[in-house]
């Protein structure tokens, strides 16, 4: 299975911070999975809406100057990455799925793997765009059709993976607490990958190993990586 590390390795390090990327890639993920934010025309890496769960900060971080998050404390003294600053990082050593979260991500996320592509010269597929908002998604395949994208979901559709086919993605990122393995199956019959979120116990690990799954995004790449065949 592929390991994602989920915002880093989360379970170690306070999430989307750079030293929480670094730990994720010293643990074996193959992948690193961050947030995308916008504000003050930059675009940040952190989950919340709001600063105030994992920053020393308070209040919308649509608000917020470039000048003041710059300075925010994101946890143990690191600071908020820009999306740029973990592309440096993960670059020519995992790959990058950027997850949506806020309005005008799309656009500028597109913008930013486009130009990484024509010039720094890494493969379309070392990026995945995700999100929970399809209409997001549709909008980065109708910009730049090359970049692959990932339909998020919470739940099971009626039309289980028609929808991420429709879109032209290429995988879909189902729940743990909603796991249907008629889903897996038409995923698959699709030919779409399936990676599920967030799996973190021994036991949902391999669980996943035994339900046929293609990745975790996991908060403890470590104990993916330990119990992948092969790296014991």
């Amino acid at each position: 299975m592929i390991i994602f590390g989920h915002r880093g390795a989360r379970g170690h390090a306070p999430e989307n911070t750079l030293p929480s990327i670094e730990l994720a890639l010293e643990q074996g993920a193959d992948w690193i999975e961050i947030d995308a934010q916008m504000a003050d025309g930059e675009c940040w890496v952190l989950h919340d809406a709001t600063l105030d769960r994992t920053t020393n900060g308070t209040g919308a971080v649509t608000d917020a100057k470039q000048s003041t998050l710059e300075q925010l404390d994101a946890g143990n003294g690191a600071n908020i990455p820009t999306l740029a600053q973990v592309m440096d990082c993960v670059a020519g050593r995992a790959g990058l799925n950027i997850e949506l979260k806020g309005a005008g991500t799309a656009g500028f996320v597109a913008a930013a793997i486009a130009n990484r592509v024509q010039t720094a010269d890494p493969d379309w597929s070392d990026f995945i765009v995700s999100s929970f908002h399809h209409g997001w998604l549709q909008a980065v395949r109708t910009l730049e059709p090359n970049i692959p994208v990932g339909a998020l979901y919470l739940g099971v559709p009626v039309d289980l993976a028609a929808s991420a086919e429709a879109l032209g993605a290429v995988a879909v990122h189902l729940g743990l607490d909603f796991l249907d393995p008629a889903m897996i199956d038409d995923a698959h019959a699709r030919g779409l990958a399936v990676y599920v979120y967030t799996v973190n116990s021994e036991d949902d690990l391999l669980r996943m190993a035994q339900l046929g799954v293609d990745g975790v995004f996991t908060d403890f790449p470590d104990r993916a990586f330990a119990l992948r065949p092969g790296n014991d």
